[in-house]
């Protein structure tokens, strides 16, 4: 896994794209505060930008850098979602503009284990994870049924679990900065 990582990092360090599996699904990826970076995955996705991604970070600690004010339910969902739980936050901070949404929002899913916990723990950064579909395409349910363009369009990818069935995408709720509560997809 080591190995991966590092192969990881050099391209993420150098505006690249991966693909690598998540706690989810397989994702298409990339350093969530390079700008270029985050273009390139709308351009190989063939994705409107009006359409925002996901970005994963590591812990609490690394989401408290990235949204200006996190609502106190937040805590509880993330401690106590028994599936993965991307949550849609207010005034996002220091990451790439066009990955935020026209309303000032970003989704983010705290991931705390696993490669890709791992890989961001080096990085040192959120990463974007955006299902390795082309726009419009059903999500791939394993690496196989990866689309040959999003296997050639990104500059790495991951040599783990690409035997595995992927788990189902996560759920995703809005959470405004005055507490209240959305549900956007189970």
């Amino acid at each position: 896994m080591q190995t991966e990582i590092n192969n990881c990092l050099n391209v993420l360090k150098k505006g690249g794209l991966i693909l690598y599996p998540t706690d989810t699904v397989w994702g298409i990826g990339c350093d969530a505060t390079n700008y270029e970076a985050v273009e390139k995955i709308y351009q190989l996705k063939k994705r409107v930008e009006s359409k925002s991604m996901i970005c994963l970070v590591t812990d609490f600690k690394m989401l408290n850098q990235y949204i200006e004010d996190i609502p106190e339910v937040t805590y509880d969902i993330i401690k106590y979602a028994v599936k993965p739980t991307t949550i849609i936050y207010d005034r996002p901070l220091h990451v790439a503009e066009n990955l935020i949404a026209k309303d000032n929002s970003l989704a983010i899913r705290v991931v705390r284990e696993g490669f890709c916990n791992k890989l961001m723990r080096k990085l040192k950064k959120p990463m974007v994870s955006t299902s390795a579909n082309l726009s419009g395409k059903a999500t791939p349910n394993n690496f196989l049924e990866i689309n040959k363009v999003i296997l050639e369009g990104v500059d790495y990818v991951v040599n783990l679990h690409q035997n595995n069935k992927t788990a189902k995408p996560s759920s995703i709720i809005k959470i405004t900065t005055d507490g209240s509560v959305k549900i956007i997809r189970k």
